[in-house]
């Protein structure tokens, strides 16, 4: 293991959860707030999880990830940016909105479910990380890898099931911080990831040997019976 790796790694994601936490709380002028708290630690575990499944797994994976990033996509690097700035976005107004009472909140029971799903969705994305050994961050065939069409696990059922648990992410985590502000921000985020799997895909049918065929087989990119 590539320990420099490791800690750039390690920093990077540990930086992300860190901004995530200022956006909430600094806009929500407070720290008792439970449900940042509760999407905090929410994406803490998803760092960790994804952390253990690469080192474990496909530990190449995690020099993919931190590049350099040769043949990337350039509509790839520019839907990126919108979209994180979105979700941060997206955390700065729930804070507020929790701050200023703007939308009324949700009831208990409507943040607990929204906790609920936001679990599953960023578990289903572990599980994709864990069937797929070249699951980068960023659009791109990986030649120098060898990379190959991925069929098992939750890719039997959809071709792009971690943009399923994100999509289901991006909604539960505006319910869990009970905002409504947050909650169009959330669908703006799964539009954009609708997006970018057809362009993600657009790419591979193109592109990446054998995956026309899988095509074929798993009919649906995101969204089982739908799209």
């Amino acid at each position: 293991m590539n320990t420099k790796l490791l800690a750039r790694y390690i920093v990077r994601e540990t930086l992300g959860v860190i901004i995530m936490a200022v956006a909430l709380f600094w806009s929500a002028g407070e720290t008792a707030w439970w449900p940042a708290w509760a999407a905090t630690g929410l994406t803490l575990g998803w760092v960790i999880a994804t952390a253990w499944v690469i080192l474990s797994s496909n530990p190449d994976l995690l020099a993919e990830r931190l590049g350099p990033r040769k043949g990337a996509k350039s509509w790839d690097t520019v839907l990126l940016g919108i979209l994180g700035l979105s979700q941060l976005a997206r955390y700065i107004v729930a804070g507020f909105d929790h701050r200023f009472g703007w939308t009324g909140g949700f009831p208990l029971a409507v943040q607990l479910i929204g906790l609920a799903l936001g679990i599953l969705g960023y578990s289903m994305i572990v599980w994709a990380t864990a069937a797929n050994a070249f699951f980068s961050q960023v659009v791109r065939i990986q030649s120098e890898r060898g990379q190959t069409v991925v069929s098992q696990g939750p890719y039997r059922a959809v071709r792009h099931p971690a943009y399923l648990g994100a999509s289901l992410y991006e909604l539960a985590v505006a319910f869990l911080l009970a905002s409504w502000g947050a909650l169009a921000l959330g669908a703006l985020n799964v539009l954009l990831l609708v997006i970018r799997t057809f362009l993600e895909d657009r790419t591979l049918q193109a592109e990446l040997p054998g995956y026309q065929e899988y095509a074929r087989r798993v009919r649906y990119r995101i969204f089982p019976g739908v799209w």
